[in-house]
């Protein structure tokens, strides 16, 4: 097959590139650059997408004998990624914008592109698998099972995908790069947001948003502080609250709601963040499990643990019923359904949290 190899200038991509090659592929590299903020060239960023990882990327790339683009996809990140990101936390919720990136830029954009200029496929250095069936499962390393990130994709992006890191834990893939003679071996995964390269989201959250004041007040309505936007606030949030008169019980306080459209910020105790039901739309659908009512198990945040449920599909809109609660479920979090497998848990699809009930 004809294959795009998306190189973010790390290892796992780097390797992933290397065994499409090995494979019998017609590989080609491609770098995305997404943002023209020159903080991001800065060294040792910690993103995904500064210059340093594009030449990092180009080096592999050269080493391997295959092509190397670097592809502007800035505008669609911006409206797709950093303009959501903004919106969301607006509407008082808590995204995770590298899913949306996933979502929108990574397999969307980038397959959109690629099937144009005549290209079977995407490789990227994501951990998880494809099985023979082609359902999504997890990745084999626990530790760095990617296959949530990868749950807000569409049954068409998927069936273009190509994972070929899927089946090994992280350590063996450090080995093999370094065997492959790439510079990239011991290069430090990313973990930052890569638009917010200072690492401060508050900051740049009030930069695009601007001051909304509104009040803090605990589940019985009492006053206790006014704030500068709702922005500065997620669920489950414990510090930074700086909220004088101490909690009648002694306890700490935790955000429990969030009312944008009022400004109204809820605290409570942690035992106020325990749900048991969850509400989700925008759907995707990954496999034929995914209507009606089945039972299954969903995980909400990237590393986070998964809990059993029973899930009801009604049209567009998705109710989860926990059979063990949650805690600290936010708005803007996807919640990606699992089914158990012999052979590592499968995709069935996903949707985002619109609401919770305890």
């Amino acid at each position: 097959m004809r294959v795009l190899a998306a190189m973010s200038g790390g290892v796992d991509s780097a390797v992933a590139a290397a065994r499409a090659l090995q494979a019998g592929h017609e590989v080609v590299g491609v770098h995305l650059a997404l943002s023209r903020d020159p903080q991001a060239v800065r060294e040792s960023s910690r993103g995904c997408c500064s210059l340093e990882d594009s030449a990092d990327a180009r080096r592999v790339c050269d080493k391997l004998g295959i092509p190397f683009y670097v592809w502007d996809f800035s505008d669609r990140f911006k409206a797709d990624v950093i303009d959501d990101f903004v919106d969301s936390y607006t509407r008082g919720e808590t995204p995770n914008p590298c899913l949306r990136c996933n979502e929108k830029i990574k397999f969307e954009a980038l397959l959109e592109r690629g099937i144009a200029l005549g290209f079977d496929a995407v490789v990227t250095g994501h951990y998880a698998r494809l099985g023979e069936d082609g359902y999504l499962r997890r990745g084999i390393d626990p530790n760095k099972d990617q296959s949530y990130v990868l749950g807000v994709l569409g049954a068409h992006e998927i069936a273009h995908c190509m994972f070929p890191v899927g089946d090994t834990e992280k350590p063996q893939i450090r080995e093999e790069a370094k065997a492959l003679g790439f510079s990239v071996a011991s290069k430090p995964d990313s973990y930052d947001i890569c638009f917010i390269p200072d690492g401060n989201t508050q900051a740049f959250l009030g930069r695009h948003i601007g001051l909304r004041p509104g009040m803090i007040v605990d589940t019985e309505g009492r006053k206790l502080k006014e704030h500068d936007g709702a922005w500065n606030f997620t669920i489950g949030q414990r510090k930074g609250l700086d909220i004088k008169q101490p909690a009648t019980d002694g306890k700490p306080r935790y955000v429990t709601d969030i009312d944008a459209e009022t400004g109204t910020v809820v605290v409570g105790a942690k035992e106020d963040l325990v749900v048991n039901t969850i509400y989700a739309d925008r759907l995707k659908y990954l496999h034929p499990a995914m209507t009606g009512r089945f039972d299954a198990e969903v995980q909400v945040r990237a590393h986070g643990s998964v809990a059993p449920c029973a899930v009801r599909i009604d049209g567009d809109k998705m109710t989860i019923e926990l059979r063990t609660p949650l805690s600290g479920v936010a708005r803007g979090q996807a919640a990606v359904i699992y089914l158990p497998d012999p052979d590592g848990d499968i995709v069935v699809g996903s949707g985002t949290i619109c609401g919770t009930a305890s």
